[in-house]
């Protein structure tokens, strides 16, 4: 009974820190688009000038 407790538990940690992760690397990845996103309404707002 310890042992499937031990295991169980382990994987409730696993499986909320690869949560974490995806949603880290979801929001790097958003972040990354908004920056391309600005740089591109900067280069057509001094082309268009």
């Amino acid at each position: 009974m310890k042992t499937l407790f031990a295991l169980l538990t382990a994987l409730g940690a696993l499986s909320v820190a690869a949560c974490n992760t995806v949603e880290g690397a979801g929001r790097d990845i958003s972040a990354g688009g908004e920056a391309v996103s600005d740089t591109a309404r900067d280069v057509e707002t001094e082309i268009s000038q």
